[in-house]
């Protein structure tokens, strides 16, 4: 029992010590470092206001200001995609780490996931300070976007397992996640409402679980319902998100002895 705390301990230590040199390693030799990875935000939000609240005036959307409407929705996909793509090549990244007899390559798909995180604590803060800027008072609802922000994390977790383990054998699958995700961006109410489908078509597109996260962020700031509120919706992405995951490392354990053979 002291054996496997220990190991876990010890996983769990180098895991974040691993994470953290990775979000380092992005930005090694710019003059501004780690401070890029924060700027983006920043630029992405002040893009967001010129483009869409000054330059083509956009209405409100259900009394919300565009830009305060926006936000949310896409720094949580911006936090999806990042998980799941950089993820996708993480086998090769650190394919040195793989051929080493004693290491768990397991932490590997997830270093990419703690290192995404880190930032998006920061996108976070932004929203915070976005909705203060704009005239809102801080509530309880608002503290509701960390939970949405582990549903992300979990379901990213079953989608980097499995596209970093398929990726090792075909090395262009990581070009097929990236065009599943620009048509699935497309297909999540980010730049647009659900509300202007059809509701026949609205159910098809309520069955992506990212819905339900997108959605979920906008309520923390804007309606401030609470998650439970959606027992139905709550109950799919549960669902859907633990058969994904449990897919996910099933298929990474089954392919996992193979990796230093092809890497």
């Amino acid at each position: 029992m002291n054996i496997k705390a220990s190991k876990l301990k010890s996983n769990w230590e180098l895991l974040l010590r691993l994470s953290k040199n990775d979000l380092k390693s992005k930005y090694a030799g710019s003059f501004f470092g780690i401070i890029w990875s924060f700027i983006q935000p920043l630029v992405t939000i002040a893009v967001f206001y010129i483009v869409f609240q000054v330059g083509f005036r956009n209405p409100p959307v259900n009394n919300i200001e565009f830009v305060l409407w926006i936000s949310p929705g896409y720094l949580a996909w911006t936090y999806f995609q990042e998980m799941v793509l950089s993820s996708s090549n993480s086998l090769f990244e650190y394919s040195y780490l793989v051929k080493k007899i004693k290491f768990d390559t397991k932490l590997i798909p997830l270093v990419k996931v703690f290192s995404s995180t880190y930032i998006h604590f920061f996108f976070i803060l932004i929203i915070f300070i976005l909705y203060l800027l704009f005239g809102y008072v801080p509530n309880v609802m608002w503290l509701q976007v960390f939970y949405y922000c582990f549903c992300l994390f979990v379901l990213a977790i079953g989608l980097s397992f499995f596209c970093s383990a398929v990726t090792v054998f075909f090395k262009d699958f990581s070009q097929v996640v990236g065009v599943i995700l620009q048509l699935l961006f497309w297909a999540t109410p980010i730049f647009w409402d659900v509300n202007l489908v059809s509701v026949q078509f609205a159910k098809i597109l309520k069955l992506n679980p990212v819905y339900y996260i997108i959605e979920g962020y906008r309520d923390c700031f804007i309606s401030g319902v609470p998650f439970w509120a959606h027992t139905s919706t709550t109950l799919y992405f549960w669902i859907v998100t633990l058969v994904v995951f449990v897919v996910g490392i099933s298929v990474y354990k089954k392919l996992q002895q193979h990796f230093a053979d092809v890497l």
